[in-house]
């Protein structure tokens, strides 16, 4: 009689990692980087069109700094921007419709929930704090491709995002680009750039998520509960990644 093949799948040896974006993914941070850009635009005197901004949110602060200061000032202005933000921008945030519940399905299944934001990490953990949502881990300052450096540290296996740049950091960390069409790029768009799933938001992510589990044999795998600290090597390469990257940003200040 021969001996049956096992039944494992080779991805549930390790946990369940689930990556997101923060800006029109978890948040809705327009209302306070409305705010914030109006307070800009009055203590410099230089006109920022506030409403125009908030319809391109995801890049750096930068590029966005680019359009209305002369690239001499954009440095100091950035600083002067993430100063002002927790005093503008936090109170008026809320949280996107499904962004506890998405969360809390990554959890559910005994995986990891980690943020992988542009924006500047202690903002976002403000927003974080302030708004009740509980990941595992924040890592702040990456864009687009940038994002693949966490992704792979934590060993996330899909990212969730908004943006064409979320796609393309999900695609070269090797993670299933999964796409909300809440912020500034459409569905047909986010396909267009290579998104794996195209959903309307997150409200369709804790079904979708169940049935991605089931299919992976994440569902049935004995892995870490949420509260459980990550194995040495886990945490030694996240640890490097994300103090390579605070200097990193300390050194460029590029993010919102």
């Amino acid at each position: 009689m021969g001996v049956m093949a096992s039944q494992t799948h080779p991805l549930t040896a390790r946990p369940l990692t689930v990556g997101f974006d923060l800006d029109m993914t978890l948040i809705d941070s327009r209302p306070g980087i409305h705010a914030t850009y109006r307070a800009l635009s009055a203590e410099t005197g230089v006109h920022v069109d506030a409403d125009l901004a908030v319809t391109r949110l995801g890049p750096p602060l930068a590029e966005e700094l680019a359009e209305w200061f002369p690239a001499d000032r954009i440095e100091a202005v950035a600083n002067r921007y993430r100063e002002m933000y927790p005093t503008f921008a936090i109170e008026p945030t809320l949280a996107m419709a499904g962004a506890r519940e998405a969360i809390a399905a990554v959890q559910a299944l005994g995986g990891r929930a980690i943020v992988v934001t542009a924006k500047h990490q202690p903002n976002a953990e403000l927003h974080l704090a302030h708004l009740g949502l509980t990941p595992d881990a924040v890592v702040g300052w990456l864009w687009a491709e940038a994002k693949a450096e966490a992704l792979r540290a934590y060993g996330a296996t899909v990212y969730v995002g908004d943006h064409t740049g979320d796609v393309r950091g999900a695609r070269a960390a090797g993670a299933l680009s999964v796409a909300v069409a809440t912020g500034p790029c459409g569905a047909d768009e986010l396909r267009e750039a290579g998104a794996d799933v195209v959903l309307d938001g997150l409200g369709a992510f804790p079904a979708w998520l169940t049935a991605h589990a089931g299919e992976r044999g994440y569902a049935e795998a004995a892995v870490p509960s949420p509260a459980s600290a990550p194995s040495p090597e886990a945490a030694g390469a996240a640890g490097a990644v994300a103090s390579t990257l605070a200097a990193d940003a300390a050194g460029t200040k590029d993010f919102a």
